[in-house]
C-alpha cells in the first residue's frame, strides 16, 4: 500500500508540472480508458449538456483535485466515480476499476467511464421526492398536507388505527410513527425491507403497518414510505414512474440513458431502483443547487426545493444521529480550516453521493461499492472535505 501510494503521489505532481503522461502509465495508476491522453481529471467531451470548464477557471485547485487517487490509496477506500461540478460547469471527473454489485447483474470486476450507468440507491429517495414537488406544481397533488389515504381507497380493509393523521410531509420527512425496521441484516425476518422485494402487493404491505407513534414524534428511517410516494405519482399522473420522471425531469435535464429497475414483483422501485451515470447524478445535485432550475428552465419550482432541504428532524440513528433530514434529502457540515460549510445530501446505499454545498456553488458525486462496510461512504466524505472544499480558491 505504501508503495502504491508514493506512485500515486509522483503521478499527481508529474500530471501538474507536464501536463501530459503516456498513456501506458495512466492506465497503470487505473485511470480509464477515454481520460488516457488528458490532463488528470478533465471531463470528456460527450454531448450531455454539461460545459466543461478547467478548475483554475472556475476558481479550483485542479493541483489539489488531482490528489484524489492517492487519498483513496492513504485510506484504504475505492470509488468507482468522482465528478466535481463548480459554477454550473463540469470541471473535474475520475473513474476506476473495481468490484461492484449492479442490481441485477452479475457481481464482479467492473470497468466504469463518463458512459457507464451505475445504481443510485436510495440516491433514488430523493429524485422521487423531486417528483413529488413537480407534481404538486402541476396540480396533480394538492399539497404535502394531503392525507396519505386519500390516494389510496382500495386501503380501507387492511387500515390500522392512527392511519388517518399520516399526511405526505410525514412520509417525506421519514416521521410518519409507521412501525418499521430496515436497520436489521437482510436475512432477518423482521427486517421490513425485503418484503419490499418480496410481497407480490407492497403497497399492501406498507399501508398493513400498524402505526407505533403519532406522526413527527419520531424519525425513523423507511423506504417503504417512499414506495408510497412513488405509487401515489402514479394514481395522479396515470402514468409509470418511470415514465413520468423521464417527461418531467429528465428529459427537460438532457438525461437519455437511466434505468429505473423493478422488483421482482414488477413494481418500480421508488426507493432504491434509479441507475444513471454519475454525470448526469451530478445534473440532480446542480438542479437543486439552482433552485429548481437548468439552463434557464423551471423545472421544479423554488419554493419546493427550499422547502425540501429544511432541516426538519435529527436522523437519530444513521451516521451517527449528527445528520438533519429534509424532505427525502440529508443535512450535514465539513470542517475547512475552522469554518464549517454545509451541505446538502442524497446518500445512496453503497456510498452513492450527490454532495450540494451551496455556500461554494459547488456539487460533487460519487459511486462506489461499499455495501454494508463499516466505512460506507467514507471516502466520499473524505474527498469532499479534505480535497474538493480546500481545493476551492476563489469563495464566491
Amino acid at each position: 500500500m505504501r508503495d502504491r501510494f508514493s506512485r500515486l503521489t509522483m503521478l499527481g505532481a508529474s500530471l501538474v508540472l507536464a501536463l501530459s503522461v503516456s498513456a501506458i502509465d495512466l492506465r497503470a495508476e487505473g485511470i480509464p480508458h477515454g481520460q488516457t491522453d488528458r490532463a488528470c481529471g478533465s471531463p470528456a467531451a460527450i454531448d450531455d449538456g454539461w460545459e466543461i470548464a478547467s478548475p483554475d477557471n472556475v476558481g479550483m485547485d485542479a493541483a489539489k483535485l488531482c490528489t484524489i487517487a492517492a487519498r483513496l490509496a492513504l485510506r484504504a477506500t475505492a470509488l468507482h466515480s468522482v465528478v466535481v461540478v463548480r459554477h454550473g460547469r463540469l470541471v473535474f471527473e475520475q473513474y476506476f476499476p473495481g468490484y461492484d454489485e449492479p442490481w441485477g447483474q452479475p457481481h464482479g470486476q467492473y470497468e466504469f467511464t463518463a458512459t457507464t450507468k451505475h445504481d443510485m440507491r436510495s440516491a433514488t429517495k430523493s429524485v422521487t421526492s423531486l417528483l413529488i414537488g413537480i407534481a404538486i406544481d402541476r396540480k396533480l397533488i394538492a399539497g404535502v398536507d394531503e392525507s396519505v389515504l386519500k390516494f389510496f381507497p382500495d386501503a380501507a380493509a387492511v387500515k390500522q388505527p392512527g392511519w388517518d393523521a399520516v399526511t405526505l410531509r410525514h412520509l417525506l420527512t421519514m416521521s410518519s410513527g409507521i412501525q418499521w425496521d430496515e436497520a436489521r441484516d437482510w436475512t432477518d425476518p423482521k427486517n421490513d425491507e425485503p418484503h419490499l422485494v418480496s410481497e407480490a402487493d407492497p403497497i399492501g404491505y406498507v399501508l398493513a403497518k400498524p402505526i407505533a407513534a403519532p406522526p413527527d414524534v419520531l424519525w425513523t428511517y423507511n423506504g417503504g414510505g417512499t414506495e408510497l410516494l412513488g405509487n401515489i405519482i402514479e394514481r395522479v399522473s396515470k402514468q409509470s414512474l418511470e415514465a413520468f420522471a423521464r417527461e418531467v425531469l429528465f428529459q427537460p435535464l438532457g438525461i437519455t440513458d437511466v434505468e429505473w429497475k423493478p422488483y421482482k414483483n414488477g413494481k418500480i422501485a421508488a426507493a432504491a431502483g434509479l441507475r444513471l451515470r454519475p454525470r448526469d447524478a451530478a445534473k440532480i445535485g446542480q438542479l437543486v443547487l439552482n433552485r429548481g432550475q437548468w439552463n434557464g428552465r423551471q423545472i421544479v419550482s423554488a419554493d419546493w426545493i427550499a422547502q425540501s432541504i429544511t432541516p426538519r428532524f435529527q436522523a437519530v440513528g444513521y451516521f451517527g444521529g449528527t445528520l438533519f433530514y429534509g424532505y427525502q434529502w440529508w443535512m450535514g457540515r465539513s470542517l475547512a480550516g475552522v469554518k464549517e460549510i454545509k451541505w446538502v445530501a442524497a446518500f445512496g446505499w453503497g456510498g452513492q453521493r450527490i454532495f450540494i454545498v451551496p455556500e461554494l456553488d459547488l456539487v460533487m458525486m460519487t459511486t462506489t461499492a461499499q455495501y454494508g462496510q463499516p466505512k460506507e461512504g467514507l471516502a466520499a466524505i473524505d474527498i469532499l472535505t479534505n480535497i474538493v472544499i480546500p481545493s476551492v480558491r476563489e469563495w464566491h
